[in-house]
């Protein structure tokens, strides 16, 4: 990573944006006056801090209206003091500009090389735009990007990042530059399906690009990607990806749909309540609804909570059927490599019967003595013989070989199924865990809400349905804790459907698996018996014809 070694690691403050906001700013005689002026922070649109040793990032609140930002080839360590950009659409290399004409509005290609810090940019350089520029650094967690939901461009390349998270606010994010990190699960992955406008992203030079199914998987769970690692993808290689992994997005996107569903239910729900609510003025009325209030927003962060378990499951159960099919891919491959082997020693033995038997049917052929046909045949019936008995030792030494890869993928296959079962369990228990945490302060939301309701103090108009359920404390009781049993019963109902469908496709496989085997080894010995009843019935019909001759 690129550092200026002969310089004190610095904190952004005020002297040094000032030099840098008047050594960036315009040369004409324009840029000279309001140089001489001075020009206030909030009226700059764009800044370039590169090369400067910044430590930390410090003092741009003032830069309220900045749209680009360059802090690219310095020593940070943290993404922070950002808050107050809010209008920041990248943080970009270039120069400060007050009033950006349409060059700043077109997109451009911009990439990073593969290795080194590049050279401080010279006059002469044309500022790049649409790009969010941390890179080069020593930032170790994605963080502090909460506020900038214009921003487009975010390059984040050569840093000592391990996990792709916290960039949920960036709803408008096109271009991501994650090159040179540390990233290294796919699963990342599925975590950016959230950015719709995504459509460039860098990952090469982290231990994710040397995964084998790298390129297709990045292709078949980001379907609207146009750029991978600075290559543009083909159509070719989009079809491809996607037939490779359509069983796993096919019930990703079912998932997805779902909670999308649940969550626009609950939307509207929230809505509705809101249709309801009555606003009594002065301070006894905000606190008269302060229970309702407390329980909509308890509600909400017991349903997001939720929702992150159930996409943690979801998450690591494709990458147990991954680890499952890799699984399974590596046994078929050792399974024909084995009996491919095997019937090509056969063929050889076979081959070598062949040859040699012909050329003793054409002997005793040519044979007039009885007694020495009858030598010649009984020899020929033992090279038989000794054919057979060498075919069934080959299949025998198969079915043994055969016998102990099937034992070994069995023992690997139930390894991971009762690895997947274990930490599924361990995941549902977190589910139970937060719905008994949800019911005991829903019960005592409700609890205060009928408190309330009593002594004539409730600020809100309930529907009249839920109002039916403030009768007395009992009713309130009994319907939070019927609530309460029916969800437990269904996190019982989904965990028991995932263990027994694995459970059942794990049974099903290896017995499919044994009588495949079974069945092979049948018919194996089947053609072994008839081609030496065949060869022996040439034998029996050369014999039979010597003798009534």
């Amino acid at each position: 990573m690129h550092q200026l070694c002969d310089m004190e690691p610095r904190v952004m403050d005020d002297d040094m944006l000032k030099l840098a906001v008047g050594e960036q700013g315009p040369r004409d005689e324009a840029g000279q006056l309001a140089k001489q002026e001075g020009i206030l922070f909030k009226d700059v649109l764009s800044l370039q801090l590169d090369f400067q040793n910044i430590l930390r990032i410090d003092n741009l609140w003032q830069f309220e209206n900045l749209r680009k930002l360059q802090l690219d080839n310095n020593t940070i360590e943290k993404i922070e003091g950002l808050e107050k950009l809010t209008r920041l659409v990248w943080l970009e290399q270039g120069s400060v500009d007050l009033n950006p004409g349409p060059e700043a509005e077109r997109p451009s290609w911009r990439g990073h090389g593969a290795a080194g810090g590049r050279s401080p940019p010279t006059q002469a350089q044309t500022p790049r735009p649409s790009s969010a520029d941390l890179s080069f650094n020593n930032i170790e967690t994605i963080e502090g990007l909460d506020t900038l939901v214009n921003l487009e461009d975010l390059s984040l390349f050569n840093n000592r990042i391990a996990k792709i998270d916290s960039l949920d606010a960036l709803v408008k994010l096109q271009v991501l530059s994650l090159g040179n990190n540390r990233i290294g699960n796919l699963m990342n992955i599925i975590y950016l399906r959230r950015f719709k406008d995504l459509r460039t992203l860098s990952l090469a030079g982290n231990p994710i690009a040397a995964a084998e199914d790298y390129r297709m998987f990045i292709c078949a769970y980001l379907p609207d990607l146009v750029y991978l690692d600075f290559r543009r993808i083909d159509d070719h290689t989009k079809e491809l990806a996607e037939v490779k992994h359509q069983y796993s997005t096919d019930e990703l996107k079912h998932q997805e749909n779902l909670m999308q569903a649940r969550l626009e239910d609950e939307q509207a729900r929230r809505e509705e309540l809101e249709e309801h609510k009555h606003v009594r003025r002065g301070r006894g009325g905000q606190q008269a609804g302060e229970p309702a209030r407390r329980g909509r927003a308890h509600g909400d962060t017991y349903k997001d909570k939720f929702v992150i378990i159930c996409l943690n499951i979801f998450e690591y159960g494709l990458k147990q059927q991954e680890k499952r099919k890799a699984e399974l891919d590596t046994f078929n491959e050792r399974v024909q490599e084995a009996v491919q082997e095997n019937q090509a020693q056969g063929r050889h033995r076979t081959a070598e019967f062949e040859e040699k038997h012909l050329l003793s049917l054409s002997t005793i052929r040519g044979e007039s003595e009885l007694t020495d046909i009858e030598t010649k045949i009984a020899d020929q019936r033992e090279d038989i013989a000794e054919l057979s008995n060498a075919l069934m030792t080959l299949e025998m030494q198969l079915v043994e070989q055969l016998e102990e890869t099937i034992n070994m993928f069995e023992r690997n296959i139930v390894d991971l199924v009762e690895l997947f079962i274990e930490n599924v369990q361990s995941l549902m228990a977190q589910c139970r865990d937060l719905e008994n945490h949800h019911h005991e302060k829903l019960l005592e939301i409700a609890i205060n809400i009928l408190e309330k309701i009593v002594k004539g103090e409730l600020d809100e108009d309930l529907p009249d349905d839920v109002r039916a359920l403030f009768v007395d404390k009992d009713t309130i009781v009994n319907a939070v804790g019927a609530s309460h049993d029916m969800h437990l019963l269904k996190i019982d109902n989904r965990e028991d459907e995932l263990v027994t469908r694995v459970n059942s496709w794990c049974t099903h496989l290896v017995d499919k698996i044994h009588k495949d085997e079974m069945t092979r080894n049948r018919r194996r010995v089947k053609e072994i018996n008839q081609y030496g009843d065949h060869v022996q019935g040439e034998l029996d019909s050369l014999e039979c014809g010597d003798i009534l001759d």
